[in-house]
Formats: C-alpha cells, sequence, structure tokens
C-alpha cells in the first residue's frame, strides 16, 4: 500500500536504476528491522516517510563519495536519457534535476510537499517545527523558480 512513498523517495535520491534499486531494497529492510519501534502516535505513512528519507540521505552520502572515486559508466557506454526512456514532459525533466541538485534535507521537504502532504505531517515526518517546514519550503520554492526562470533565459538566449 506505500510501496509508492518508497519508490518516489528513492527516486529523488538516485539517478540510476541500479542504485534506486538498492536503495529501495534498503529501505524495506529498514522499515522490517523497525516494525517493534514503530509508534501508532503517527500514520504509517508518516513512519514510513521518516525511515525512507532518513536511509536515502544516509544512502546518497554513501554513494556519493563512492562514485567520487569511479568513472561514471555513461562516459563508458551510452546510457539512455530520461527522453529515450519515454518522459516527454521537458518541465517535468527539468524540475526532476533541479530538485536533485538541492541540498538533501531540502530535496526531502520538497518531495513531501509535492506528494500534498501538510506542513504538520512534513514537520513530524523530518522531525522538526511546523514553521520551519513552511519557511524553507517558501526559500526552496524561490530557488526551483528562479532556476526554471534562469534555464528558459538561457535558452532564449541560444536561439
Amino acid at each position: 500500500r506505500n510501496k509508492g512513498i518508497i519508490y518516489k523517495v528513492a527516486n529523488t535520491y538516485c539517478y540510476d536504476a541500479a542504485d534506486r534499486e538498492d536503495l529501495m531494497q534498503e529501505i524495506i529492510l529498514q522499515v522490517w528491522g523497525s516494525l517493534d519501534r514503530y509508534n501508532d502516535e503517527y500514520k504509517w505513512s508518516t513512519w514510513i516517510y521518516r525511515i525512507a528519507l532518513n536511509t536515502s540521505i544516509s544512502f546518497y552520502r554513501k554513494n556519493k563519495t563512492r562514485k567520487e572515486k569511479t568513472v561514471r559508466l555513461s562516459s563508458v557506454i551510452d546510457v539512455p536519457s530520461d527522453r529515450e526512456e519515454g518522459l516527454a514532459d521537458d518541465d517535468f525533466i527539468l524540475l526532476r534535476r533541479f530538485v536533485r541538485e538541492l541540498k538533501e534535507i531540502d530535496r526531502a521537504l520538497i518531495l513531501l510537499h509535492l506528494e500534498g502532504l501538510k506542513s504538520k505531517e512534513i514537520a513530524e515526518i523530518i522531525d522538526t517545527t511546523q514553521t520551519n517546514v513552511t519557511t524553507r519550503i517558501s526559500r526552496i520554492k524561490k530557488k526551483l523558480r528562479l532556476k526554471f526562470e534562469n534555464h528558459k533565459n538561457n535558452e532564449h538566449g541560444k536561439e
């Protein structure tokens, strides 16, 4: 029932399919291993988001260090781009790229916001105040808007 949460979080933190699969397995293991510590004061989805995000941030940091020391596969062979995988919406592709460029915690915040969660629930998931969530999401939105504007301006400058 909540596998979509795990997929969306993993997709936000991992660029390639193999890493995404590894991360999803790690998240599932963490959820399974934490079942005895589930606090029914929170919604099940809130608890899963919290585990998924914490696991993803740790995985991302470990993976980033490992990847800095290895050759990027796409530089050796042709790896299909998002467009070749059938994703046609340029704005969606840009949004995904811009979100991946954010700091880990900002990525988590905007993902939860885009999922339609209320700031109160987001605050519970990432263990902060509702005011902090609202303020940070506002700043992230401004950052993303600016990235879109800069991208559009750069595109018009090329024409």
